[in-house]
């Protein structure tokens, strides 16, 4: 048989069967060939799974992860809902971009002071002026 099962696909890609099984019912992942009734799948797709994980990790619904991906799939320019969509959800990543990078300077303040309160530390770090 050619391409991969469906445990196959699921251990490169580091996801549960039911994961790649729910993908495909919300039209994340194309229907698989049937080889003798079981599912097989093209190698290529560990790269569409890839993205799908990277999307859900960053805050993208399945709906928003849908229209990204329904974007590139077509041969003409990006629709304007998915121009809109991606506009408004890097914003949202940007901002959430800051905000991680404002914890991590905190966490890293932290490892390296001396401080005897964890508020003690949050204001040095505030006058320093580095947020």
């Amino acid at each position: 048989m050619s391409g991969l099962s469906i445990g196959q696909l699921a251990a490169r890609a580091g996801v549960n069967a039911s994961t790649l099984r729910y993908y495909e019912s919300v039209g994340l992942l194309p229907a698989p060939e049937r080889q003798n009734g079981q599912r097989r799948y093209d190698e290529q797709l560990l790269e569409r799974i890839s993205f799908i994980k990277i999307a859900q990790q960053t805050g993208f619904s399945i709906q928003e992860i849908a229209i990204l991906l329904e974007g590139f799939e077509t041969s003409g320019p990006l629709s304007e809902r998915w121009e809109q969509m991606a506009k408004q959800k890097r914003s949202q990543l940007e901002e959430r971009k800051k905000q991680l990078d404002w914890m991590i300077q905190i966490l890293d303040s932290g490892l390296s002071c001396k401080c005897l309160t964890w508020s003690e530390c949050l204001k040095k770090i505030e006058t320093t002026g580095s947020r």
